[in-house]
């Protein structure tokens, strides 16, 4: 498993002082020939520390210094230390912007090789390289055999402070160099060191906050061993000037055409042209998502007012709930098909049921996964209406599981949906009118379903649809009839007491990159149904908007990036210290614009998180009128933070504890095949 990245006042720093130690030796920190150290950052709350080596000797050094480590109280090496704690306080002090941005390794790679960055900070191990481990076991002694992930999919994280530094970070980094605060270098014999003469090389420990001495507290005689810089040779220190903060080396150098400020220019322009297709489908969400054009690609109609309308006098009239739940109302669920005739079965007393699902790729789940089920809850009890849950395992197991030497990891998958399951208990469906179930234990009853969808469909449809591949295995390309086969009802002849002839219809609340396993279900679904089905047999969908990551108001969250995402398992002190560091901010980058300008709520993820999770109309009205004008009561991005870390802390805790009561003979009552109520 890949070590957590730092804390963001951690990860940033690594880059300024790296900025900072070039100055100080009077190198120029704007060329990328000095990008690309090789960091640690040390395991001890606000510490960090940087190594650099400098190449080899090749002209006289400062007299005097020898070939060994300048040891503390030298003059050398303290000036030398003077001469960076100087640069990174103004550095701080200067407050500079900064811009980070989010891209895979391959990209990254492609286009500017190992410039500011290199693969040993990788939060991916390259599998080729890799040392063999001793493999982990289960409680059984059982070996616990996990999926071998592709480096090259891993997704950078690139940092671009303007005429200071560029690189790819350790983890996410704070918004400017002022928010870092502090940073006090060390000054002890082990915790800095300055090596010139026929290999020079520098390392630098730092503290970060105000927390020196709470760190060398807790460090102790530990040993930090410095990590160097893998740099191209011949870069080097010459006798003149420490930077505008001291004086021992010379700042004269061979510098590279190509500036920091050209690799800058260029990654963004990588990372717009990267984002320039909108690619939406049921494995990738990539890009700047229009959800326009998805209902112009897709298909789809727009929620529009008549619908609501409708909607809103159906339920009323079944008066199990009052008003509309206001993510429709505020247009997160923005995009149908055939709800009109969903609504024209209610009105005519025909009966129809819902259907939704979960893949168990993670044991914790995120506040994105519970959005479909949350709206999921309503509608079944807004309409009265009977739910079936499918859990994918099989799914998962064929896309990210692993096979080796007579063993696999397909019951890891199995396990996972147990636990999902205790979370999605724990959203309030009603027991008697919901039935889960797991593909690896269910699919018999659908069986004969999944074949007539299979006899269906021709590969070429399947290969246009899902983008397979010759690399696919036949179980990716059998896989979509098995999550279309459960819009039928003859797939539950207990669960719905329903026959090939049943005309029951069935409504889909989902992510819109789920849509594209329905548009081939609804293309086949006259073949397997009575032809005077309401809906023609085809399943009718309640499309939803992505949930935004942390880091940026556009794309979706992931579970594979922690720091993207708000798990269900996080405690408050986690969702506070997540939501202050991560959550990107439309606001401006001073008090004086802010309140000039007010923020952009589009890309503000608090406020669009608090579209979601603020159920009061009026106040958050309030708040997008105070922020997004810099006045009252909710000017500034600190206060509207505050407001939503804690609206989440009460809705998780309370999730939690709803969750603490689902045992594992609890979900097996829940997954249990009987006949449901309705």
């Amino acid at each position: 498993m890949p070590a957590p990245p730092p804390p963001p006042s951690i990860a940033l720093s690594i880059l300024l002082l790296r900025a900072a130690v070039s100055s100080a030796l009077g190198l120029d920190s704007s060329t990328p020939k000095h990008q690309a150290p090789i960091v640690t950052h040390l395991r001890v709350p606000g510490t960090g520390k940087i190594g650099v080596n400098l190449g080899k000797k090749t002209t006289a050094m400062p007299a005097g210094c020898g070939i060994v480590a300048v040891k503390e109280g030298d003059e050398f090496r303290d000036s030398f230390l003077d001469a960076v704690q100087g640069e990174m306080e103004e550095l701080i002090k200067a407050n500079h912007s900064v811009k980070s941005f989010k891209v895979t390794r391959q990209v990254y790679e492609a286009k500017f090789g190992k410039i500011g960055y290199d693969e040993s900070n990788s939060g991916v191990v390259d599998t080729k390289k890799k040392k063999k481990k001793k493999p982990k076991k289960d409680k059984d002694g059982k070996e616990i055999i996990e999926p071998e992930v592709d480096p090259m999919t891993e997704v950078l994280d690139v940092v671009y402070v303007q005429n200071v530094c560029f690189g790819v970070a350790a983890g996410p980094v704070c918004a400017s160099t002022g928010e870092i605060g502090e940073v006090a270098i060390g000054r002890g014999e082990r915790d800095s060191m300055v090596v010139l003469g026929r290999d020079c090389s520098v390392t630098v420990q730092f503290t970060v906050g105000g927390l020196e001495a709470a760190a060398a507290a807790a460090l102790g005689e530990e040993e930090m061993n410095a990590v160097d810089l893998q740099s191209d040779k011949g870069a080097y220190p010459t006798e003149g000037s420490l930077g505008k903060h001291g004086s021992a080396l010379n700042d004269k150098f061979s510098a590279p055409a190509t500036t920091v400020e050209d690799v800058a220019v260029g990654i963004e322009k990588a990372i717009i042209e990267e984002n320039a297709e909108m690619v939406v489908n049921p494995w990738d969400v990539a890009g700047e998502i229009d959800y326009t054009k998805l209902i112009e690609k897709f298909g789809s109609q727009e929620i529009d007012a008549a619908l609501l309308a409708r909607i809103e006098f159906a339920i009323k009239k079944i008066g199990k709930v009052d008003t509309l739940h206001p993510w429709i109302r505020r247009s997160i669920f923005f995009s149908h098909r055939d709800m009109n005739k969903i609504l024209d079965c209610v009105e005519s007393g025909k009966p129809f049921y819902l259907y939704t699902g979960r893949g168990p790729s993670s044991a914790a789940m995120h506040l994105g996964h519970l959005v479909p089920f949350m709206m999921t809850r309503w509608l079944q009890e807004a309409f009265d209406v009977p739910l079936v849950v499918q859990m994918t395992d099989d799914e998962k197991y064929l896309w990210k599981g692993v096979y080796n030497d007579g063993d696999d990891n397909l019951d890891h998958y199995r396990g996972l949906t147990i636990e999902n399951a205790k979370d999605i208990i724990a959203c309030g469906f009603i027991k008697e009118k919901t039935f889960l179930f797991s593909d690896c234990e269910y699919v018999g009853s659908m069986y004969p379903n999944i074949v007539r969808i299979w006899k269906s469909v021709t590969y070429s449809t399947a290969k246009a649809m899902f983008g397979f591949e010759g690399g696919s295995n036949i179980g990716q390309s059998a896989f979509p009839a098995i999550q279309a086969a459960p819009s039928f009802p003859s797939s539950f002849p207990v669960v719905l007491d329903a026959g090939r002839d049943s005309k029951m219809a069935c409504l889909i609340p989902c992510a819109i990159d789920q849509d594209p396993y329905f548009r081939m279900t609804r293309d086949v679904a006259h073949k397997l149904t009575p032809k005077d089905h309401p809906l023609g047999g085809k399943p009718a969908l309640f499309h939803s908007k992505f949930f935004p990551p942390l880091q940026g108001a556009a794309g979706k969250m992931s579970s594979s990036d922690d720091s993207s995402a708000i798990f269900l398992t996080d405690d408050s002190d986690e969702i506070a210290r997540k939501i202050k560091s991560y959550a990107y901010s439309g606001g401006q980058e001073t008090s004086k614009l802010q309140k000039e300008k007010g923020a952009n709520l589009e890309m503000d993820v608090s406020y669009q998180w608090l579209r979601f999770f603020l159920d009061d109309d009026a106040e958050l009205e309030k708040i997008g009128n105070d922020y997004g004008s810099g006045s009252g009561e909710f000017w500034a991005t600190g206060m509207v933070k505050n407001r939503l870390i804690e609206i989440l802390q009460e809705m998780v805790k309370k999730h939690q504890e709803r969750r603490a009561k689902v045992t594992n003979e609890v979900v097996r009552e829940w997954m249990e095949e009987r006949k449901l109520s309705f």
